[in-house]
């Protein structure tokens, strides 16, 4: 006889709530396992479809997670959590003031729940993306990277909020945005080249600058970006 555990109980019981919306969520792809985005009462903290206002929500929004992350990342996140705003979220106790309280903190799933989540999570997408160019996943080489970094860092001041690494590799900058030090093992290229042109296109009151980019520039600032991994790759 298998036996339900309390997260298991939460997870059914979530699913039962909310599944009605999920099967409804208009230019968002819901996955067939429904039961699994809603695990624990995801709609608690987070936005499943953009129709839904954007105030009160405790954490990101879930309803373009298939163009964000990475699915090997969010697999592995949905197990081990682990902060990727160094201040917490903005909803979060003490955020103001620097002082990361979170609230509640994120619930850790098993490999089958975890794997679960992670497949319907990321057939969970937006319509009609620009298509990156190809040469956005191109490694850097180190001249041009230090090139970027200027373009980075003083010329439109994103290390202000966002956490990089120096030039011998500590990390360095604002901890108020998401941290970009495993960026490009987080995120998918196509969705930051996207971000960096239109914000208010996934999240319509983000704190995020709208920067008046060159093509160029945006390349440029996708693969610095991207660049941001575990074992980085350079030319």
């Amino acid at each position: 006889m298998t036996t339900t555990t309390p997260f298991s109980r939460r997870f059914l019981f979530g699913a039962l709530l909310l599944l009605p919306l999920l099967t409804g969520i208009g230019k968002a792809h819901a996955g067939p396992d429904v039961a699994s985005l809603v695990e624990n009462g995801c709609d608690a903290c987070h936005r499943l479809e953009a129709s839904i206002p954007e105030e009160g929500r405790k954490g990101p929004d879930l309803f373009f997670s298939g163009n964000k992350f990475q699915k090997q990342w969010l697999l592995n996140w949905l197990q081990s959590p682990q902060p990727v705003r160094p201040s917490g979220y903005t909803s979060d106790p003490g955020f103001l003031e620097g002082k990361p309280t979170v609230a509640v903190p994120h619930p850790a799933a098993d490999a089958p729940e975890a794997q679960a989540l992670t497949e319907a999570l990321m057939q969970m997408k937006v319509e009609g993306l620009e298509t990156a160019p190809p040469e956005v996943a191109e490694p850097l080489s180190k001249g041009l990277r230090f090139k970027i970094k200027i373009l980075f860092e003083r010329d439109y001041g994103c290390i202000a909020c966002h956490q990089t690494v120096n030039l011998v590799g500590e990390p360095r900058g604002g901890v108020s945005g998401p941290t970009l030090l495993n960026a490009g093992d987080r995120l998918q290229a196509e969705w930051v080249y996207n971000w960096l042109k239109t914000p208010a296109r996934f999240e319509p009151k983000s704190r995020m600058p709208v920067f008046d980019l060159t093509e160029e520039e945006r390349i440029q600032l996708t693969r610095y970006v991207m660049w941001h991994k575990t074992e980085k790759e350079e030319k």
